[in-house]
């Protein structure tokens, strides 16, 4: 069990400015509606993107503008028909109103309505997603890859293969309705804070249900001797994944968008929130072979899931169109720990190298109380003895009307307020079993993980589980 982590970022004003010339404005349109889809043959209302699952890829270069407008024409009255959307990774620096979350940068979009988001990607390069960010809604489907291409890469010599067909969304999905799915976990019934477990585990939006029809696997086509950079998404809501594929080693070369020291390995643990970029050789021979991502927190309590039966095909150019006729496998060799990578540019964390180096240290302690039908008391998880909930005001417009200290904001809000330039350093505790955090508009360096200290150069990214 991982129960503490440790991460230092230095924070400057959201405001700050990055100056751009020679770049392109890139228009995008999202329709964020209700479709009837079947990912896992299991045919649902959905709220999704373009009436697809995942949603259409968002690419650019460096140095571009996205102009992303989102058209809310949701009406299913099972499912939030309200919307917002957060480019998860970017940090839209001068520009955090179009950040995303709803009642924290801005109001949400309502149905009928339309908002365009303008994204100015700065010097960022490598691997997001996008997705909503109003309360559970992103679990019935709203989310798709967005990824910043670099002509400049560092690792370009490593690769000969960077495209769409070389990204790799890992998701869980349901079959119930968000709203249905939250109401019954924060129950009174759920005197054990329990998790949801989803009913599927998806490659690219193609898997199935124990008892469903038969379904298409995504497939991964190669030419041998070629050289493939695999992009990896875990665009799930509780799923952790363990990928690998069989018979093929790779190279790890970011995470989360941060260029890192070539790691070479046979498998990896994706968590919901984060992002790999491996580099694979197709130096076997002609075959079909495995795409391996069992749901290892996955959990026999929903009869529906298969958690370790997750599976895609690696197909090379002249091979039969049909599923690899050997044992899938586990994966096994070389695991990639998280603690052991090291940005390639700039490593080191800011601050002394020492607990407590830093300008200022927040600590999280985080809790949960089970419901209590004695009480019709709900499922509870706090911060330092609070539960958020979202204010009457968006918290970024209290700041544009004045508000500077921790007193200008409701309790529930638990705002902290820094100075600009200073060095954070932010301790989390309590965590009961592996939990994504993520930090929007800043990627931080992680000194402490899994009872590993570095300050000289620690993991770098914006999801860490702890």
């Amino acid at each position: 069990m991982r129960a503490s982590s440790i991460f230092t970022v230095t924070f400057f004003s959201l405001l700050s400015f990055i100056s751009k010339s020679n770049a392109d404005v890139l228009p995008y349109t999202l329709n964020i509606g209700n479709s009837f889809l079947a990912p896992d043959g299991y045919y649902r209302s959905t709220s999704v993107a373009n009436g697809q699952f995942p949603g259409p890829l968002l690419k650019a270069n460096k140095g571009d503008t996205m102009v992303v407008t989102v058209n809310n024409q949701l009406s299913d009255p099972n499912m939030r028909r309200s919307t917002s959307i957060h480019w998860h990774g970017l940090f839209l620096k001068q520009n955090s109103y179009n950040d995303g979350p709803a009642f924290v940068t801005q109001c949400p979009i309502a149905p009928g309505g339309s908002y365009t988001y303008t994204l100015n990607l700065g010097t960022q390069a490598g691997t997001y997603w996008y997705h909503s960010h109003l309360a559970s809604q992103y679990v019935d489907g709203i989310r798709g890859p967005l990824v910043i291409y670099d002509p400049e890469d560092p690792h370009k010599a490593l690769y000969d293969v960077d495209d769409e067909s070389t990204i790799v969304v890992l998701s869980d999905w349901y079959h119930r309705f968000a709203p249905e799915l939250q109401t019954e976990y924060l129950s009174p019934n759920n005197t054990q804070y329990q998790d949801e477990i989803p009913d599927a585990g998806l490659i690219n939006g193609k898997g199935f249900y124990l008892g469903g029809p038969p379904m298409d696997r995504a497939v991964f086509n190669v030419e041998a001797g070629k050289r493939y950079r695999f992009r990896l998404i875990n665009a799930s809501a509780y799923g952790l994944f363990r990928f690998s594929l069989q018979g093929h080693r790779f190279t790890v070369i970011e995470t989360d968008g941060v260029n890192i020291v070539p790691y070479v390995a046979d498998y990896l643990e994706i968590s919901a929130g984060q992002r790999y970029s491996i580099v694979i050789t197709a130096d076997q021979p002609v075959a079909n072979y495995w795409v391996r991502a069992p749901m290892i927190n996955g959990s026999t309590r929903n009869a529906n899931l298969d958690y370790r039966n997750i599976f895609g095909v690696l197909r090379y150019a002249g091979a039969p169109a049909s599923d690899p006729t050997t044992s899938a496998g586990t994966a096994s060799g070389v695991k990639l720990q998280e603690a052991a990578t090291v940005p390639l540019e700039n490593p080191g964390a800011p601050g002394l190298p020492y607990s407590g180096g830093a300008d200022r240290v927040f600590n999280l302690a985080f809790s949960v109380t089970g419901g209590s039908l004695a009480t019709n008391q709900k499922v509870s998880w706090k911060v330092n003895g609070k539960s958020f909930s979202p204010p009457s005001l968006p918290t970024l417009l209290k700041v544009l009307g004045g508000a500077s200290q921790e007193s200008d904001f409701d309790s529930s809000e638990n705002a902290f307020v820094i100075k600009n330039g200073e060095v954070v350093e932010i301790n989390i505790t309590g965590v009961v079993h592996p939990h994504p955090f993520h930090l929007h508009g800043k990627v931080f360096d992680i000194v402490k993980l899994n009872g590993v200290t570095n300050y000289v150069n620690p993991p770098r990214r914006d999801v860490v589980t702890t």
